[in-house]
């Protein structure tokens, strides 16, 4: 849209608080934005000089411009977010933040059970969370474990069951760790007061769970049972050592959310602390990808209200590093000079920075492993094995059978001394007969490059072959049948002392175990080992192998499940005797199962 066809349109703009939505050509939403005044806003593309790249590439797009008025700018705020995240157009911020994150549900049935999900069900359960530590989240809920005694059974404990007397109290009952409520010791209304405590450990709040705990210990003491009231003192110890731990700043400062920011180009960095009575019980890092040079302010403003909707926060004060432009009344929002929370907002400012280098480090590791350690580690394998050439495409093959059936083939690829998925391959054996581990891999490696070959693509400088000198000899003869020989160095590695064969050698070459070469060549082999079985065990659970009862003469599914079911393999089923046979499926199928294998 040009500045004079944008003229014609400017008196038709409200100047009401808004969102205002840009289309391109194939009417697709590039852009959404929020004004407190939707004529200004909008007008500020069209009539006033853009000095950013990108945002004269966006108005050079816009061919049609969509509006929603709201009541206020705080409703167009909310509205924008909640548009860009359904919608995610390409010239607006994007939060790069993509993970499924834990819950832990308390289940809607009678006496809740208590466990983690990273699905959110609308089932009327209670959802806490989400956390974006596994780790954390299995720690709460085992401190809970420790001091809590809820059920971790999955009885349907109804109250028609429990006064039948359908259920027997389990060991964690005689551990102290659960009251019984399946047998009735138990009432919903003390199960559920329990409740209530372990959600006051989950959201970080330990006073009333302590006050609960002291109160009980001093009625188990006014009873004498001092037994129950020292494990009782033990849980309280327990819980106030986690506080102290986990305490950062004074328990008075409240509930608030700590939020700070770092920018490295186009890629800005928020770190966001939740923070409930004192304790921190939420850190995340987000990566936010910029567009049209929004300010730190800007981009600050949408990630806060982003975040806090993803991790659910009603806190009522933010700690940020600088003033920003937040409209939603109810919220305080401060810049700290000292004290506290200047000292939360420190220790928000470590973390994203923190981030920020372990990013960068990774990426520096991963540059030198290519570019150094790598190449050192091929140049080592050219010089032991000999090569002609430094083995920068290594491809290595193996074969997979269950049980003594079904073969299969697998292949991988190796490049620049690295694994390069996208050209693994499979192979389900075409032309062999039963099992053949010889002809299995001659016929892997024929196709393999005879491929190759049609398609006039390049060759590996090192091919190993996972087995001793039959596979090795099967495989080169794969490759003279193609006319391939020189192309390549054919390897064979034996599997249980680790020598490495060469086509007509004689004596096998002996690396020292612990040398980097061996070492990377058994990583090699270790992968295609993976690939094959994973690859094995996939077709297994697809059921594309027929299981060989079946192919026995009279014998059905039915019959093979009972078979299975009671000799658990295959080969039980066969070293069986007769009379054990009878006993599962009778005289008549016996006899066939018996002639089939006698065979």
């Amino acid at each position: 849209m040009t500045p004079e066809e944008f003229r014609n349109i400017s008196n038709s703009i409200p100047t009401q608080p808004g969102i205002y939505k840009y289309f391109d050509a194939d009417e697709k939403i590039i852009y959404i934005g929020k004004a407190k005044n939707l004529r200004k806003r909008v007008s500020s593309y069209f009539t006033k000089t853009l000095t950013s790249y990108k945002t004269h590439e966006l108005v050079k797009r816009i061919i049609r411009i969509e509006f929603t008025i709201v009541d206020t700018e705080q409703d167009a705020f909310l509205l924008e977010n909640t548009l860009i995240k359904e919608f995610q157009p390409r010239y607006n911020i994007n939060l790069k933040d993509d993970k499924s994150y834990p819950y832990i549900v308390i289940k809607k049935e009678p006496f809740p059970r208590i466990f983690l999900t990273r699905q959110k069900i609308n089932d009327g359960s209670e959802y806490l969370g989400p956390y974006t530590s596994s780790r954390k989240i299995q720690e709460l809920l085992e401190l809970a474990r420790q001091t809590i005694r809820l059920r971790n059974c999955t009885l349907n404990l109804t109250e028609k069951n429990i006064r039948n007397g359908k259920f027997k109290v389990c060991l964690e009952y005689h551990l102290g760790n659960c009251k019984g409520p399946c047998e009735g010791y138990q009432t919903e209304t003390e199960y559920l007061e329990e409740l209530n405590q372990l959600k006051n450990i989950l959201k970080g709040n330990m006073a009333p769970v302590i006050r609960h705990l002291k109160e009980e210990m001093k009625e188990y003491a006014t009873e004498l049972a001092f037994e129950k009231a020292e494990i009782i003192k033990k849980k309280i110890e327990f819980l106030e050592n986690y506080q102290s731990r986990s305490l950062v700043v004074n328990a008075k400062t409240g509930d608030l959310d700590v939020f700070s920011i770092l920018k490295d180009k186009n890629i800005a960095y928020v770190n966001f602390l939740m923070v409930r009575n004192g304790t921190i019980i939420q850190t995340h890092t987000s990566k936010v990808e910029t567009s049209l040079e929004e300010t730190l302010e800007e981009i600050l403003s949408f990630s806060i209200a982003r975040l806090r909707n993803t991790f659910n926060s009603d806190a009522k004060e933010f700690i940020v590093p600088f003033e920003i432009d937040f409209p939603q009344s109810d919220i305080l929002i401060k810049v700290p000079k000292a004290g506290d929370r200047k000292k939360l907002l420190e220790l928000s400012e470590k973390n994203v920075q923190y981030f920020i280098d372990e990013i960068k480090n990774k990426e520096r590791l991963k540059l030198n492993i290519k570019s150094e350690s790598n190449f050192d580690l091929l140049r080592l394998v050219q010089q032991k094995l000999q090569l002609p050439a430094l083995p920068i495409h290594i491809e290595c093959f193996d074969n997979s059978n269950f049980q003594g059936s079904y073969p299969v083939s697998a292949m991988v690829s190796f490049k620049n001394g690295i694994p390069s998925k996208k050209d693994y391959r499979h192979f389900n054996v075409k032309t062999i007969e039963g099992i053949n581990d010889f002809g299995t891999m001659k016929e892997a490696v024929f196709r393999r490059y005879k491929r190759l070959k049609e398609e006039e693509q390049s060759f590996p400088q090192l091919v190993i072959i996972d087995g001793g000198k039959g596979q090795l000899s099967a495989a080169q003869e794969a490759i003279n049948e193609l006319g391939l020989q020189g192309k390549m160095t054919l390897v064979g590695l034996a599997k249980n002392i680790e020598e490495i064969f060469f086509t007509g050698d004689t004596e096998s070459l002996k690396l020292p175990l612990n040398s980097p070469e061996l070492k990377f060549i058994r990583s090699i082999r270790d992968e295609v080992h993976r690939f094959g079985i994973t690859f094995h065990r996939k077709k297994r659970s697809k059921g594309t192998f027929k299981n060989e009862l079946e192919t026995i003469n009279g014998i059905g599914e039915s019959t093979v499940n009972l078979l299975l079911k009671e000799f658990k393999s295959i080969k039980k089923v066969k070293e069986a005797s007769q009379d054990d046979l009878e006993k599962v499926v009778g005289k008549s199928k016996a006899k066939m199962i018996i002639h089939y294998f006698a065979q």
